[in-house]
């Protein structure tokens, strides 16, 4: 007998597929309580959004606030209003930039340097602390597996 075997299904989605949504909400919600966590590290009232554009100035370097709206796809208004916020903690300072007057960079200070290093060295976040016991084959493969969901359509 050739009959298809029918799948048990969760609101009309295969098991297995119900199964990784709920798995991804799961880590969604780990990466959105770690990442609050690390920021309040590097000041009480620096929320995950700061952090996200300290990250990527660490990553980048000096970059014009056009450059980390792009990256953290977000419109410059953020940046802009985000960037105020940093340097009034003294983590972000703007620079002029030379080839054009009217645009600044915005740069680390020495404190957000510090404690981006202080951070990374304590290694308490949940997601990170996980990961570090994986193997080095299960972490590629799950970069592999994250990269293919992450392709765009």
């Amino acid at each position: 007998m050739n009959e298809l075997i029918e799948r048990p299904s969760v609101d009309g989605d295969t098991l297995e597929l119900a199964r990784v949504e709920a798995q991804m909400a799961m880590l969604a919600a780990n990466i959105r309580a770690s990442t609050r966590s690390t920021a309040a590290v590097i000041d009480p009232t620096l929320e995950p959004f700061g952090l996200a554009l300290l990250r990527v100035l660490a990553r980048r370097g000096e970059s014009h606030a056009s450059v980390v709206a792009d990256v953290l796809a977000v419109d410059r208004s953020m940046i802009s209003r985000q960037a105020k916020l940093l340097c009034s903690l003294g983590l972000v300072e703007t620079r002029v930039d030379p080839l054009d007057g009217r645009a600044r960079f915005l740069a680390l200070t020495p404190l957000a340097t510090e404690k981006l290093a202080e951070v990374r060295r304590n290694r308490k976040a949940l997601v990170h602390r996980r990961l570090s016991r994986w193997t080095p084959a299960d972490l590629d493969q799950f970069a592999t597996l994250l990269e293919r969901l992450n392709e765009p359509d």
